[in-house]
C-alpha cells in the first residue's frame, strides 16, 4: 500500500478498509509513516468522515496497537462507565463503589481534566496515597479483591491512541465524532470489559454543544460497542450548568462521599443511581434499569456503598482518613464569597466560564506542566429556576492565589444571567439510547 494513496482516498471521500486503516495507524505508531502523512490524513478524516464500519475498523486497529486485557477468570460481568467529560461531573466516585457493592465488577480506566473539565484521576489523586497508576497485574488484583478498580491509561494500553491524540490536539482534528470514538473505545474495549454505560453530556460545559450532535455521538458509541458484541446503553444529559455544586478535586471528593454518606444532592445523586443502575442492569445483577436504581439508592442507605469507596482508597493506597473527616483536608490560603445583588431567577450560565473559573484558580491546568492545586475550586450554590434574593450566596472561590481571585470573580459573574420571571430547570436526562 501507498501512504500518499490512501491519504488521497479518504480525502476524495472514498472508504478505507480495515487492513488499510491498519496499515496507516501502525505505520504511524511505529515511525513509517510520517507526522505530516498522518496530519493529513486525521484531516480528511475530519472533513470526509468515517462510515460506522471505517469507525469500528479505526478502534480496533488502535485497541490491538497494546494488550488487551483477559478478565475472563474474574467471574461476573465486567461492565465500564464513560462520561464525555463536565463540569462537576464526579460520578465515577460516586458510581463504581455502587455498582461493586452491587456485585457488578467495574474495571475504570480513567482520564484527567481536559481543558474546562475535570479529571477522575486528578481528583482521585487528590486524596493522599491514591494510586492511580497500577500495572496490569495490580489492576486484575484490586478488581478480584474490590470488585473494581480506576486506574489510568497504561503504556500497554492503546498506544496508538496516545499518538493520534497528541496530533489531533494540534491539527485541529480533536472535534471528530469517528476520531472520538476511536479514541474512547479503544481504552474502554482494552480493560476487558462486557458491557459500557455511557453519558454523554450535552450543552454549554460539554465538548458537544449541540443536542444533535451529542446524540450523533452517542450513537456512533453504541454501533462501536457493538460491533464488539458488548452490551451497551447512552444517556443524553445536561451540562448547560454545574452537576452537583462542589467543583475542584477534593471539593468534589468531599461532594461525593457527603453523596455516598445519604446527602441529598438532588441532581448528582439522581444522575449517579440512574447510571450505577444501568451498570447493575447490565451487569447482570438486577432485571431493569429501574430496580438497579432501587438497589442503588438502598446500597448507599445502608452504608454499603460508601464503605467500598473505603476500601478502594485503601486498596489503592489512599488515605482514609479523609473519606471519613474530610472536613480536616487542608484549606486554602484565600476565600471569597459572591453575593446576589439582586432578586430574581437564574435563568443561564455559560458552564464553560464556570469550569474555565476553577482552573483559573488552580483546579485544572492550563499547560502541560501545570501542577494542580487540588483544595482550589469553587462552590456554585443555584440552579437554573432558583428563585435568588438579594445577599444569598451565589459561589464560594478557594484559591491560593490571590492574585487570580479577581479575574474568576469577573468570569463568574460575567456569565450568570437571572430575570424577574419564574424559569423552568432543564431536564437532567435529555434522551436515552441502547
Amino acid at each position: 500500500m501507498n501512504v500518499v494513496s490512501l491519504i488521497r482516498k479518504k480525502r476524495d471521500g472514498k472508504a478505507l478498509t480495515i487492513d488499510e486503516i491498519g496499515f496507516l495507524v501502525n505505520g504511524y505508531v511505529e515511525g513509517k509513516v510520517t507526522d505530516y502523512q498522518f496530519a493529513a490524513f486525521l484531516m480528511a478524516a475530519y472533513l470526509r468522515g468515517l462510515n460506522k464500519w471505517e469507525t469500528s475498523a479505526l478502534t480496533s486497529v488502535m485497541l490491538f496497537s497494546g494488550k488487551v486485557l483477559d478478565l475472563s477468570s474474574i467471574e461476573g460481568f465486567k461492565i465500564d462507565k464513560h462520561s464525555t467529560g463536565g463540569v462537576g461531573d464526579k460520578t465515577s466516585l460516586i458510581l463504581a463503589p455502587i455498582a461493586a457493592a452491587a456485585g457488578v465488577k467495574v474495571p475504570m480506566i480513567s482520564g484527567r481534566g481536559l481543558g474546562h473539565t475535570g479529571g477522575t484521576l486528578d481528583k482521585l489523586e487528590s486524596i493522599p496515597g491514591f494510586r492511580t497508576d497500577l500495572d496490569l497485574d495490580e489492576f486484575i488484583s484490586v478488581v478480584n479483591s474490590c470488585g473494581t478498580v480506576l486506574i489510568g491509561q497504561t503504556k500497554d494500553i492503546a498506544p496508538a491512541d496516545k499518538l493520534i491524540y497528541a496530533l489531533r490536539d494540534v491539527t485541529a482534528t480533536v472535534e471528530s465524532i469517528p476520531l472520538i470514538t476511536g479514541s474512547i473505545m479503544s481504552k474502554k474495549l482494552a480493560a476487558g470489559i462486557d458491557g459500557l454505560v455511557l453519558d454523554v453530556k450535552t450543552g454549554s460545559g460539554a465538548f458537544m454543544k449541540s443536542l444533535d450532535d451529542s446524540i450523533a455521538l452517542a450513537k456512533s458509541l453504541i454501533d462501536t460497542a457493538k460491533s464488539f458484541n458488548k452490551k451497551v446503553m447512552a444517556y443524553i444529559t445536561d451540562m448547560n450548568q454545574p452537576l452537583g455544586n462542589y467543583i475542584g478535586n477534593f471539593l468534589e471528593v468531599y461532594e461525593s462521599v457527603k453523596v455516598l454518606q445519604g446527602e441529598e444532592v438532588e441532581d448528582l445523586k439522581s444522575l449517579s443511581v440512574t447510571l450505577s443502575g444501568a451498570m447493575i442492569y447490565l451487569g447482570d445483577k438486577a432485571e431493569s434499569v429501574e430496580e438497579g436504581i432501587e438497589i442503588s439508592k438502598e446500597l448507599i442507605k445502608n452504608g454499603k456503598a460508601f464503605d467500598k469507596f473505603v476500601e478502594i482508597t485503601k486498596a489503592q493506597s489512599g488515605d482514609v482518613k479523609y473519606l471519613h473527616n474530610p472536613e480536616s483536608y487542608p484549606k486554602s490560603k484565600h476565600h471569597e464569597t459572591i453575593y446576589a445583588e439582586k432578586d430574581g431567577y437564574l435563568k443561564s450560565v455559560d458552564t464553560y466560564e464556570i469550569g474555565m473559573a476553577a482552573l483559573e484558580l488552580g483546579a485544572g491546568r492550563q499547560t502541560l506542566h501545570d501542577k494542580i492545586d487540588f483544595k482550589a475550586g469553587l462552590i456554585f450554590y443555584p440552579k437554573i429556576g432558583d428563585k435568588i434574593n438579594m445577599g444569598d450566596k451565589l459561589v464560594e472561590l478557594f484559591t491560593d492565589k490571590e492574585d487570580k481571585i479577581e479575574s474568576a470573580k469577573q468570569m463568574i459573574t460575567g456569565v450568570l444571567e437571572f430575570t424577574d420571571k419564574k424559569v423552568e430547570n432543564p431536564a437532567l436526562i435529555k434522551k436515552v439510547l441502547d
